[in-house]
C-alpha cells in the first residue's frame, strides 16, 4: 500500500525544479563564455580556421603560376635562339 507524504512530494518537486535550474544556468554559462570568446578573438583580429585554410590553398596555388611563370621557355623547334630562322642561319 502506497501513502503520499506531500513532504516527500514537495522535496521531489524541489529537487527537480533545482536540477532544470542547474542545467539551464549550465547552458547559459556556455553560451556566454562563447560570446566573451568569440569577442576577444574578433579584438585581437584572429582569423579562423577555415579561412586560414583557404587564403592558404591560395597561396600555393600563386606559387605554383609564379614559378611556372619564371621557369625558362623551352626554345621553339627550328630555332636555337629564339630568333628567326633566318637569323639562326646567319649567326
Amino acid at each position: 500500500m502506497q501513502t503520499r507524504n506531500p513532504i516527500l512530494d514537495e522535496f521531489a518537486k524541489l529537487t527537480t525544479g533545482a536540477m532544470g535550474l542547474a542545467q539551464a544556468a549550465g547552458e547559459e554559462a556556455k553560451a556566454a563564455l562563447r560570446s566573451q570568446t568569440d569577442r576577444m578573438a574578433a579584438e585581437m583580429d584572429l582569423v579562423r580556421r577555415d579561412e586560414f585554410d583557404a587564403l592558404k590553398a591560395e597561396i600555393a596555388a600563386l606559387r605554383a603560376e609564379v614559378a611556372a611563370l619564371k621557369a625558362p621557355k623551352t626554345p621553339r623547334k627550328g630555332t636555337s635562339t629564339g630568333g628567326t630562322p633566318a637569323q639562326d642561319a646567319a649567326g
